[in-house]
């Protein structure tokens, strides 16, 4: 049974611990959090264990899971990897797109397996609509969410739209040709609201609208293709196929 410890214990790393608790696929080693309140909490609480630093729970672990704040995704995996541990991490991989690729070069360099949360690809609305997707020629993608201080560290493109984008390109087989984007900061000083426009050599395009100041959740793909309109409610986990 693989060993895994989780590193962050706030909003996400607390459902990811009570998750790998429950799994028999896993043993939850512990955890590690710099919030000491947060840890004792948990601690008498759930009776979880925990490390001292993260370095001494990355020692202790086969898998190490990190759900720490994005800004520091990076450092906290590049030192997994280099312990030759497997390392699972929240969505964005990184802060930036030369950190990623670092990432996934170390990890190669080190013959470790590395995965990151992108979990719209599990949804069961989308699982159960994905061997209908034949060559789509438009996407239309709507992310919006009420406002949370939580995730703006990274913009809503990081955020929030990289869900779709992850999902967009999973489907469409075929190079980018053009990407037109914009997007303003309203509230913290990363863009709150954005929409993308993305050309593939194919001939499809798929437009991106994300925002985290709405007065509503909405996580909604539309695909349009020959013959068929599918679209993808993932947050009530609903589809609509019209052939």
């Amino acid at each position: 049974m693989l060993r895994i410890g989780i590193l962050g214990a706030g909003h996400l790393g607390k459902i990811h611990l009570h998750l790998v608790a429950a799994s028999p696929l896993f043993e939850l080693v512990g955890f590690y959090d710099p919030n000491s309140a947060a840890v004792e909490k948990l601690v008498n609480e759930k009776g979880y264990k925990a490390f001292e630093s993260a370095e001494a729970l990355m020692e202790a672990v086969d898998i190490v899971s990190i759900i720490t704040p994005t800004l520091s995704h990076f450092e906290m995996a590049e030192k997994a990897i280099r312990l030759k541990k497997h390392v699972f991490i929240e969505k964005p991989i990184a802060h930036n797109d030369q950190e990623a690729q670092k990432l996934v070069k170390l990890a190669a360099e080190n013959g470790v397996l590395g995965q990151v949360g992108h979990v719209e690809r599990f949804n069961p609305a989308f699982q159960s609509v994905r061997p209908s997707l034949e060559n789509p020629l438009f996407i239309e993608t709507h992310r919006l969410a009420e406002f949370n201080p939580r995730g703006t560290d990274v913009s809503v493109v990081l955020d929030l739209m990289i869900h779709d984008i992850d999902i967009v390109l999973s489907v469409v087989d075929s190079p980018i040709k053009r990407i037109d984007a914009s997007g303003v900061a309203v509230i913290s000083e990363t863009p709150d609201i954005s929409n993308a426009r993305i050309t593939f050599e194919n001939g499809c395009v798929a437009n991106f609208t994300a925002s985290r100041i709405s007065l509503k959740k909405m996580r909604k793909t539309r695909f349009f293709q020959k013959n068929a309109y599918i679209a993808v409610d993932y947050l009530n986990k609903k589809v609509e196929v019209v052939n």
